[in-house]
């Protein structure tokens, strides 16, 4: 079955017209000198199917535009607008969230169609209802920057590409009296539903608007315009299906239709929508700064461009073609989002609800830090240095705006989906790893205050000095990721010299340790009087009320990336901790029937389609037993990661689930949330050549490397011997050459010495 969808895809709609105006097509050639074809192993298709929710569409590297298409299904499994599943298309939507598990978005949909569809989305079991079509999956295409498709019920040939703030899209229309493209404000999508939209034409050939919703974004503003490339005969507007006298109307449903009457066979229509969190002027401005003119081709051949820039700071040499296409989608899965919410004067829309003029860094948004505080952020202190000034300064900006730092933004607003306080192991981080370009004491201050707020659990733990069952829901799983963001503080509190606050939040950071129930080796719920919560079932996760946020005891027990001798201490020794860490990769149980979907990918208890188990695997080096890292890292990495559509076991989660498998198949994992302290687990690459700050470039070497020599035999670090179970990141940032020497055993010396351990402990 894989092979046959392999064929279907290389031979869809517009795959011979990319080949031939992109630079390459069989990999033998290079880019701008240096450059290599990375987007040939691109597969967008990789985690459309089962629940990895990904977007699928036209983008580039976090640009505010994601335009793909949207199906009519909606569910769980549709929050990104698609799923591979399904053969409906509604509209070409602007707008998209890649891997998350709550939808929103799927802004600014513009349908191409002939005759007199009924206006909305219709109904799946009529095939007429609507403005909905069919498509069958021989005549789709999706590559980086680029999708194409064939509208069954319309005969019309559909390609779309962008830049950062406008989607173009080109329709190839049949022979026809009554050719027409519906504008789509109205409709209710995965939790949104518009509050106020509006359109207006301005002239024969640009149409105007905005749309204003409500859904996990509970104040979303989009505005935007759009050009033509052939005059309107006619623009109508409704309210619903409720025509309207006029070519301009505000309400809370607004649809347009944009008509143009005959077309030839093969007739082209080309559209660019550009648009802007600010205003409709500032979508013109967009547009006329990014895509002035109407070159198609050029606009496709330059998002590739874009996409090869970014893919290539991270060059791999690996002799499996199926490992370079699950790396390198994944490499891109991690750049569509954080996305840029700002315009091309540097306008952008706050966490205030306001707008503000030529701000000074550049705005972003979608930040889902609860996933991406663990690796992606991680990663991209990395491969993205140059952004990383405008990340910090957004979230402190954000701070500034609404009172904390982020939990999940999204478009401005401020959702506090998932637990815990997991902006600040970003900031912590990029404070820690020496990155400058902002205000390091408001960085601080940022932090300590969203800490000591008394908001979602932090006035119990404040009280108690843990978070009890009876006071507040999922209590648990808040405390222990509060815990990890003190601890976070704490590092910064140290560096910069607050002794007092140092000494607070180190304590505060050991707040797990109340939950630890020595008598099953379990962490569990704790009521305010002190006592356990029974009954007691560490298999059992119950959503939404529990101890546990999408979660059980047997994976919220190792949720202590930052404290990992802390933890062995409550299991009383090594040999006890090892011993109910390995029982956790074996055990079986039921989840219970209310557990939440997204506890996945489960190798017996471990759950890797869930961020709160990521860094388990990399907690053995800690307790010298390395060789036990590289066999879970690896079988992860070859059972739960492939080149099909059901490649990822979890949600994309805005790249987090990507950015493990790019860190883990370069050798390394950073446990602790912040400080850069890289645990080394088993590469899978032969070589990778990784660009870093100011020009650098950090080399990775695997000699002897294969699927049985996973086992680490020796490191050298820039020539020499190197004992540690890590590498720090400024070791990484500074350039240099690292190499691992691999073997089909464990290493009988490397990794083991108790001298070692304890020294790399600290």
């Amino acid at each position: 079955m894989r092979s046959i969808f392999r064929e279907m895809t290389k031979a869809t709609l517009g795959g011979l017209i990319l080949c031939g105006f992109l630079s390459s097509c069989d990999g033998t050639k290079q880019q701008d000198g240096s450059l290599q074809n990375l987007t040939q192993y691109v597969d967008p298709y990789i985690g459309t199917g089962d629940h990895g929710h990904v977007f699928l569409g036209a983008n580039v590297p976090f640009g505010m535009v994601q335009l793909g298409p949207t199906n009519i299904t909606e569910g769980w499994d549709w929050v990104s607008g698609y799923h591979i599943s399904d053969s409906t298309i509604w509209g070409f939507t602007h707008m998209h969230l890649n891997g998350t598990g709550i939808g929103d978005l799927l802004d600014i949909a513009f349908m191409p169609v002939t005759g007199n569809p009924t206006l909305g989305k219709g109904v799946i079991s009529d095939p007429n209802s609507g403005v909905y079509s069919l498509f069958n999956r021989k005549t789709e295409t999706a590559k980086a920057g680029y999708y194409a498709v064939h509208l069954d019920r319309y005969d019309i040939d559909v390609e779309l590409t962008a830049t950062s703030r406008v989607g173009f899209h080109k329709y190839i229309f049949p022979e026809s009296k009554d050719a027409k493209v519906v504008i789509d404000l109205k409709s209710e999508l995965n939790w949104d539903e518009p509050v106020e939209t509006y359109l207006v034409q301005e002239t024969d050939s640009t149409i105007s608007g905005y749309r204003y919703s409500k859904g996990w974004a509970n104040d979303q503003k989009v505005y935007f315009s759009a050009v033509f490339s052939k005059p309107m005969k006619q623009f109508i507007v409704s309210e619903g299906n409720d025509i309207k006298e006029g070519t301009e109307l505000k309400a809370v449903g607004v649809i347009g239709q944009a008509v143009f009457g005959e077309t030839s066979a093969k007739e082209e229509l080309y559209i660019k929508v550009a648009l802007s969190p600010v205003s409709i002027e500032n979508a013109k401005l967009n547009m006329q700064a990014e895509l002035p003119g109407w070159d198609f081709r050029q606009t496709i051949a330059d998002a590739d461009k874009a996409w090869n820039k970014e893919l290539n700071k991270i060059q791999i040499k690996v002799n499996d073609d199926k490992v370079k296409r699950t790396f390198y989608t994944g490499l891109y899965h991690t750049m569509i989002a954080p996305s840029d919410f700002s315009d091309v004067n540097g306008d952008y829309r706050g966490a205030d609800g306001k707008m503000h003029e030529k701000g000074s860094f550049r705005n972003y948004t979608t930040f889902s830090l609860w996933d991406t505080y663990r690796a992606a952020h991680p990663l991209m202190s990395i491969i993205h240095s140059e952004k990383m000034s405008d990340m910090i300064n957004t979230m402190l900006t954000i701070y500034q705006q609404q009172g904390k730092l982020p939990v999940w933004h999204l478009v401005g607003c401020e959702t506090d989906c998932m637990v815990g306080n997991p902006g600040i192991p970003v900031v912590a981080d990029a404070i820690l790893k020496g990155y400058d370009g902002f205000d390091k004491e408001l960085a601080y201050e940022a932090m300590k205050k969203s800490a000591m707020l008394d908001e979602r659990g932090l006035n119990f733990l404040k009280q108690y000095g843990y978070i009890p069952y009876d006071k507040e829901p999922e209590g648990l799983a808040k405390c222990m990721e509060y815990a990890i963001a003190d601890w976070s503080i704490a590092q910064v509190a140290q560096k910069m010299g607050k002794t007092e606050d140092y000494e607070y939040f180190l304590k505060r950071s050991k707040s797990y340790s109340h939950y630890f129930d020595k008598s099953t080796g379990f962490m569990r719920g704790l009521s305010s009087d002190g006592k356990w919560r029974t009954p007691f079932n560490p298999f059992e996760s119950v959503h939404r009320d529990n101890d546990y946020t999408e979660g059980n005891a047997w994976q919220y027990t190792w949720l202590v990336p930052h404290d990992i001798q802390g933890l062995v201490d409550l299991f009383g020794s090594n040999e006890k901790f090892v011993q109910k860490l390995d029982s956790l990769f074996v055990v079986e149980g039921s989840l219970g029937e209310h557990a939440s979907p997204d506890i996945s990918g489960l190798i017996g208890q471990y759950a890797h389609g869930n961020e709160p188990s990521h860094h388990v695997i990399y907690m053995y080096p800690y307790v010298g037993q390395p060789w036990k890292t590289a066999e879970k890292a690896r079988e992860v990495m070859s059972e739960l990661y492939f080149d099909q559509p059901k490649g990822l076991s979890g949600n994309e989660d805005v790249g987090q689930m990507s950015a493990w498998y790019i860190l883990s198949a370069l050798g390394f994992y950073q446990v602790e949330p912040a400080g850069g302290k890289y645990i080394f687990g088993s590469p899978i690459i032969d070589e990778a050549t990784v660009k870093v700050k100011d020009g650098k470039t950090f080399k990775i070497t695997a000699k002897n490397n294969s699927a049985a020599n996973k086992y680490i035999q020796s490191v050298t670090l820039n020539g020499k011997d190197y004992g540690k179970y890590y590498i720090n990141f400024s070791d990484i940032i500074n350039g240099g050459t690292l190499e691992f020497v691999m073997g089909d055993k464990p290493s009988d010396t490397w990794g083991i010495s108790a001298d070692v351990i304890h020294a790399s402990a600290k």
